[in-house]
Parts: structure tokens; sequence; C-alpha cells
């Protein structure tokens, strides 16, 4: 029977085969990606020695006295303070053209001596000779860069060019969501930059003993008077940072794969039901000559335990070779941990659940055996999913839809309780598709740049420090007050600010001063702040603070304590997403960076041209307009999402093709009778093909309409949970009308519409006589 049942249905067998060997390779790879990243940013960590507290520092540096209060700090096991120079991105060629536009900061190093080693692609300690050059990664993968290429750099009449020989990972600056990138020289080389072009910038950098210390340690040293002109950054943020790309990618992969689960055991389903319909007649003799429940059982079930084994070990082998799809840009930034029995044990064991899950509800479905009798399955024919409700639509007072349309509205109605599992499909399977598209069109929106906690415009220029930075930013402000292309603008400085902690002592705070109604935000609650009394936090901040709108905070401003009330919560990705903003005059002993945000007038002005007229006026100034900004930023992340996207699409296409055609073909053997006693009244075979198209299509109306729901409520709200460890934990889909609600439905319903004409073709050997000798 078994022999005979995997021959004579071979195509539903080979598409429940590769449905479940698909469930265990995305629940494998997902498992694998998760523990992948987790261990590669581990062994990452562990091989580059990343410290675990950076103060960034611009300006005059006294060493001796660095030195001198960290031998004496019981919290610090190493300590080392790191020299760059910091080029002006439009002195620096890959090529013939210039990194003018670039929102990167280009630093020049040498390698480390004691920690914080900068590291190549084979997990090494570079190191460089005169003439040489590594280049961080970010560059390998945006510019399609080669060991053996040139960099150039061209400031006035210094002229030098480098061969690349390395690419770098930097567990500090790897993320293309941190602004900072180091490329290593060798010393002479350095101290050739240093004497030539470029400005000399500071991390001051520490490994402790214990790294349970990090944030007393940050405190100690913040209430000292020792160099602080910059943001201090810690071990965790860098954990966070690096993991932010890849781990948006591999916790998508993980909703798909656990919505692919469920969609697997109703694939089971409708394959079983559909068979058992099939063979009721032999069950019903099996059960008359006296063979038991548990031994029919046993047939059915080893069929599908055979199917389900063989199915998860070939998906999970699969998965071993399509992992590196899935983990291309994690091992470009991070590399691979050396592998042990866990990670094969972990994926191997991801599979194995997949299987079970198969073989418990495969013994849930043939428990009903136990409640048909011999008697009733020889009458009947069904095994109890035929009974109808009754209703009120007849026929004859049909005055608006085609007969088949409405016979098929008519049955859908009446068979509720059937027809539900494959609603459920249709839902899931709008809600795959949907959402990754609509979290792709969020990113790549020029609205996300409220969630990186910066304001819409057309422009946005940044200003690093450096000594004269005061008269410049002054300047600027001054120049473009006199550009006449210029519609509105807003100065904001951020410089840091102490705040009292619950504790009693103080930490120091990132605070963003100037005008916000200009380029507003939108606020996950309140509003931006009104006057020099209110505060906006983000939602990290409110998080970690425990402070929401209304709350009082206490800040240090020109040696005074004043207390500020929390005007409102929003969102920001950028720089760990501990921020805040107010109207305060800003600390200018303590400022981080400068930033001027303007709207150009609808004039016929192009950017790009505006571009190039700021930069040249005000270089080393980084000036950017808000899509490039958001490219070089984000770019990595929307590239690995859209590949996310595709194969959404096309598991959700796969799923629609698989569950409509064994449902179907289940629905065709349940209604053989019914369909011969119709072609016995005369009816069309068009015509009743057209009615089982017509009901698929019916579901597939209600299930896209409960789908795009869902993904717009339970969807932003899943995309929150995954971002909220980034800083954004109330996500607001940018929804294309055209993809989300046009196109996609499209798609399914073209497929549900192939797939429904191939499936119903034994319609045509459904008829009286064959029933009658049957």
């Amino acid at each position: 029977m078994l022999r005979n049942d995997l021959i004579r249905k071979k195509g539903i067998n080979i598409a429940l085969f590769v449905f479940i060997m698909l469930a265990a390779l995305l629940v494998s790879s997902g498992t694998r990606m998760i523990m992948e990243l987790t261990s590669s940013i581990h062994y990452l960590f562990t091989e580059s020695k990343t410290p675990h507290v950076v103060q960034m520092h611009a300006g005059a540096l006294d060493e001796p006295k660095v030195n001198e209060w960290a031998q004496a700090n019981e919290m610090v096991d190493q300590h080392q303070i790191v020299e760059m120079i910091n080029i002006d991105s439009s002195h620096l060629f890959f090529g013939a053209e210039a990194e003018k536009n670039s929102i990167m900061d280009i630093d020049f190093v040498v390698q480390n001596q004691d920690f914080d080693y900068l590291l190549n692609l084979n997990s090494e300690i570079v190191q460089v000779k005169d003439g040489e050059i590594a280049v961080p990664v970010y560059y390998l993968q945006k510019k399609k860069l080669s060991i053996g290429d040139s960099v150039h750099i061209k400031d006035g009449t210094f002229n030098r060019t480098y061969t690349i020989v390395d690419f770098v990972r930097d567990a500090q600056m790897n993320p293309s969501i941190i602004h900072s990138k180091r490329f290593v020289v060798s010393p002479d080389e350095f101290q050739s930059l240093k004497n030539n072009t470029g400005e000399t910038e500071y991390l001051i950098e520490f490994r402790l003993k214990d790294s349970r210390m990090i944030s007393d340690f940050t405190q100690a040293y913040q209430n000292t008077s020792l160099p602080n002109a910059g943001p201090v950054v810690n071990y965790n943020l860098f954990q966070l940072l690096n993991a932010l790309t890849d781990g948006v990618v591999a916790a998508v992969i993980i909703l798909i794969s656990l919505i692919l689960i469920v969609i697997a055991v109703l694939c089971i389903r409708f394959t079983m039901l559909a068979t058992i319909e099939e063979d009721y007649r032999e069950i019903s003799v099996m059960k008359a000559i006296g063979i038991s429940e548990r031994d029919i059982r046993k047939l059915y079930l080893s069929k599908y335990v055979v199917m389900a084994g063989l199915g998860s070990i070939t998906g999970f082998l699969a998965s071993l070779l399509v992992n590196r799809l899935f983990m291309s840009n994690m091992m470009l930034y991070m590399g691979t941990a050396p592998k042990t029995w866990l990670h094969y044990v972990m994926t191997g064991f991801a599979a194995c659940i997949i299987f079970a899950i198969v073989v418990f509800f495969c013994n849930r479905v043939l428990r009903r055996f136990d409640h048909i009798s011999a008697i009733e399955a020889l009458r009947s024919g069904s095994l109890g999913e035929t009974r109808m409700t009754s209703n009120r639509l007849r026929l004859s007072q049909n005055r608006w839809l085609a007969v088949p349309v409405f016979l098929g509205l008519k049955e859908v109605i009446q068979r509720l309780k059937l027809f539900r599992l494959l609603l459920f499909v249709f839902v899931i399977s709008s809600f795959v598709m949907i959402v990754p598209i609509n979290f792709h069109n969020t990113l790549q929106a020029p609205s996300f740049i409220s969630y990186m906690g910066v304001g819409r415009s057309d422009m946005r220029i940044d200003l690093r420090h450096s000594e004269d930075i005061e008269q410049r930013y002054a300047e600027l402000i001054d120049y473009v007050q006199q550009d006449n292309n210029v519609l509105r603008y807003s100065p904001l400085v951020t410089s840091q600010f102490k705040v009292l902690n619950s504790e009693g002592s103080y930490d120091h705070l990132s605070v963003e001063t100037g005008d916000f109604d200009i380029f507003p935000l939108s606020y996950v609650s309140g509003a931006a702040p009104k006057n020099e009394n209110q505060i906006a936090l983000s939602d990290a901040n409110s998080t970690e603070m425990e402070k929401k709108t209304g709350d009082s905070l206490v800040l240090i401003i020109n040696g005074q304590e004043k207390t500020m009330t929390v005007s409102g919560v929003y969102q920001d990705v950028t720089n760990g997403g501990k921020t805040a903003k107010a109207r305060l005059p800003y600390n200018k002993d303590r400022v981080l960076w400068y930033v001027l945000s303007l709207d150009l007038k609808d004039d016929g002005s192009k950017i790009s041209d505006k571009i190039a007229e700021y930069e040249q006026a005000f270089s080393p100034a980084k000036v950017t307009d808000l899509k490039g900004y958001l490219d070089q930023t984000l770019g990595g992340t929307i590239h690995q999402l859209k590949l996310i996207t595709v194969l959404a699409l096309v598991i959700a296409v796969l799923v629609n093709i698989l569950i409509t055609s064994l449902f179907l073909k289940m629905l065709v053997a349940k209604d053989s009778g019914d369909i011969a006693i119709l072609r016995s009244l005369g009816c069309a075979i068009s015509t009743i093909k057209f009615k089982y198209v017509a009901m698929s299509l019916i579901v597939l109306g209600i299930g896209i309409l409960a789908g795009t729901i869902l993904s717009n409520t339970a969807g932003q709200w899943l995309i929150g949970a995954i971002m909220a460890s980034f800083g954004a934990s109330r996500i607001v889909f940018v929804i294309d009308p055209l993809q989300s609600y046009i196109l996609c439905p499209l798609l399914l319903a073209a497929t549900i519409i192939c797939t429904a004409l191939i499936s119903i073709q034994s319609i045509k050997e459904s008829s009286i006589s064959k029933m009658i000798v049957e």
C-alpha cells in the first residue's frame, strides 16, 4: 500500500518532501546564523582584544596625566593612547574620484601594540610596510576593491600613493552605522601624514580587570578633569552596533522560519486528509476485518515518519551549503569563529524539532480513526469533514453573480470549518510577503531619518572638532543666512552635560541643543522641548534612566543644578541610541559635534551643486543629502534585507502553490460524488472548474485583506520588537500601495488561479457510472 501510494501520488509526495526540507533548511540556517553571529562577534573581540572603555578626544592632550591616573586606578588592567590622523574625505581617492560626499571620518593609524588590534580577513593582526595600506572592509564592499589597488591622498602640494595589501576588520568601527573608519599605515608613513595633512585626534583606551566594572569605571573617569572632548563608548555598545545589520536579518529569518513551521503542519494535515479521503474504503475494509486503529495509524504514519526524517536531514545538509548566502555580510565584516561540535549539534537539533513536530501532528490527525466506524465509513465515504451549515443563499435568488461564482461563495459559507485552514495559510502568506517589503521600504524611505534622531531636510552639514571650530561654525551660519537659495536652516550643537542618576552620582548625557521645530522629529510620546526647562530623551535613554514624559531630571549647567522636565521621547538608532535634545546654551567645554541642516528653495537649484559649493567653502566639512546619508549609514542592512524580501516572496508563492494544490486535491476527492451529479445534469467541466477557482479566490481575497491588516499591526509590532535593542521600538511602516496592495495580491491571485486549474484536472474522471461501479 505504501509503495503504491508513493508511486500514485508522486507530485504530492515530492511537494510535501520539499516543503519539510525547506522548513528544516530555514530553521537550521536561522539557528546557525544566530550562533555564528554570537560566536563571530566574541571571536573578533577576543582576537582584537577590544577595549572595554574608549574616551574619544580632539585637541591638546596631557598624556602623562592620563597615564598616571590609569596606573593608580585599581580597575584598569591595560591602557593606551591611540593617535589618529583625521583626513578630509575630499583628499582621499579610490581611483580617479575623491570621497567628497562621504559622511565617514577618515582616520589613519598605526597598528596598536598592546590591545585593540586591527585584524585582516584571516583574523590576523595587520602588518604593513612603507608605501602600503590596509583599508577597512567597508570600502572593500562599497568600492569593490582588491589587493594591489591604489589609494591616493592629495592635499595641496602633498601627494602620496599607497598600495592596498590587506583589508581591516575593526571591532570598534566595523559597521556602516559608525561614521568613523581606521586605515592602517606604517609608522613612517603615519609621521609623514602627521607633518603634512589632517588633524590629530586620540582614542584613550582602557581594558579592565573585570568587564562588569564598565559603568563604575566610566563614571569614575568622567568625574575627573582628564581629557574628554569627545564621546565615551564601551564594549557593550561595540557589540550592539556590530550585531545590528546581521542581527536584524537573522531575526527576520527566524521569524519566517517560525511561520513556515506552522504552515508545514497545515501542509501535512492537508496531505493526510486528502490521502485518507481517497483511501476511506480501504480503511473501512481494514477496520471491518478486525485490524486495530493503532495498526492502521502505524501503517499511515510510517510513510510520514520516513518522509519527515529524510526531509529534515536533507534540509539540515542543505543549510550547510546555503549558509554562506545568508552570512556573507557577517563573514566579510567579522569573519567566522572556529567551528565547534555545538554549531552542528544545535542546527541539527533545530532540524530534529521539525521532524518531531511533523510526527506529533501526524499522530493527532490519525486519531480521527478512533471515532469512525467501519459501517459509517463504508456508508458515507467520508471522515466527517463534509458537513455543511445551512444558509439562505439560493441560486434562484441570485441576480448579480455568475453561477459558478455564486456556487463557490455559497460553498465557502457552508463549509467554513473546512476553508478556515486554507484561509489561515493565505493570511500567513500575505503576512510573510508584505512585512519584509514594508520593512525594506521603511528603511529606504527618507522619513526613516527620524528614527536616527535627525529631522528631515534637504542637506546636512557636519563640522568636526578643531581648534578654530567656533569660528568656522559662525562663518557657516553667516554664509547660510546670506544664501538666497536657502529656504530654512537649523544649527544644532551636541555637547555633554552631567546628569544626576538614581544613585545620587553623575553620569554624562549627550544633549543636542537648538530649535527642533524647524525640522521636527516624530515622537513616541510627548513633543519637542519648547523652552529651556524641558528636555526630550531618546527611547534608549528613557528606558535606561526610567524616565517618561512628564518626569523630571537634574542637569548640571554652568556648575548649577537645573531641574528639567521630560517633554517627549523619540527614537534614535545612532550612537547606541543614547541622546537627548534641549533648548539650552550648549556646553562649550564639552562639544562633540556641530551640525547644520537646511532646506533649499524650489527654484531649480540642484542639491548636488549646493553640496559641492558648501564642500569647497567649508572643507573639511561633511556635506550630504538625505539619500546619501541613509545609503552610507544603512546601505549594508538594506542590501541584506532586500535578499530576505526576495526569499520571502519566493517562499510565499511556493507555500500557496503547495497548500492550494493539496487542499483542492483533497476537496475534489471529497466532492467526487457531487461533481459526478453536476456532470450528469449537464454542467460543463469548465463551469465546475470555475466554481473551484472562484472558491479559492474568494478565500484568497479575505486572506489578503486579513493578512494586510495583520502586517500593518502585528507586523509593525514584531519589527519594533526586533529594532528595540537598537533604539527604535515603535516602527511605523512606510507602505508602497503599488507593491503591497496591487502587485502582491495580483501575484498571489495569478499563482492561485494557475495552481487551481492544474490541481482540479481529476474532475474529468468523476462520473455517475464510476460511482455505481465503486
